[in-house]
């Protein structure tokens, strides 16, 4: 490896966020996956969460919106609501899920800076009930035209963007997070050691 592709994945490694994630709730669309994980990659995003309770665990994620952006996250896949909540709650403090409801706080009044879940659901159905009910709640991306609703990956790049502006103002991806054994560990799958 060349010294200056060692410092790129170094700088990445540097600017990890361990305490954002995004959890999709049996999103169909392997397309719509991969664009997931590549907004979750160029905002910070380490660790995402795939739970599929109704649709068949994926095998593989689209390999052209993703840019192969599948390969640098670590990607926990679950087939029960609660044992994903459970991991969840060993992880992160909130967890709010994306859903029109008439609790429904605005998406730019969310203090993202905390360690914080964020659950997207499935293309046509939404986050299920069960989910609902373990969340700390909901949130929605302001709109103002006629349809209410934005594709997944696109209300997930919108929402991420907006957390990667509340950290990076606080200062999150100044000081890297990734630490000891879980950064050898990161190197190691990602096929790097350092000289």
């Amino acid at each position: 490896m060349t010294p200056e592709r060692s410092a790129r994945l170094n700088n990445v490694l540097d600017k990890r966020q361990l305490n954002l994630t995004v959890v999709l709730e049996n999103v169909a669309d392997p397309h719509n996956i991969s664009a997931v994980m590549r907004t979750c990659d160029a905002v910070g995003i380490q660790e995402i969460y795939i739970l599929n309770t109704i649709i068949p665990r994926h095998k593989k994620w689209g390999a052209k919106s993703s840019s192969s952006a599948s390969k640098w996250l670590t990607i926990h896949q679950f087939n029960d609501v609660r044992s994903c909540f459970d991991a969840l709650r060993k992880k992160f403090s909130k967890v709010y899920t994306t859903h029109l409801s008439s609790d429904a706080i605005d998406l730019y009044d969310m203090n993202l800076t905390e360690d914080v879940a964020l659950v997207f659901g499935n293309e046509h159905s939404g986050v299920s009930e069960e989910l609902m009910r373990l969340a700390d709640g909901n949130f929605i991306i302001p709109q103002v035209g006629i349809i209410k609703s934005l594709n997944i990956s696109v209300a997930c790049a919108v929402t991420l963007y907006e957390a990667f502006r509340q950290k990076n103002i606080a200062g999150h991806y100044d000081t890297p997070q990734i630490l000891g054994q879980q950064l050898s560990s990161l190197k190691e799958s990602w096929g790097f050691i350092d000289e």
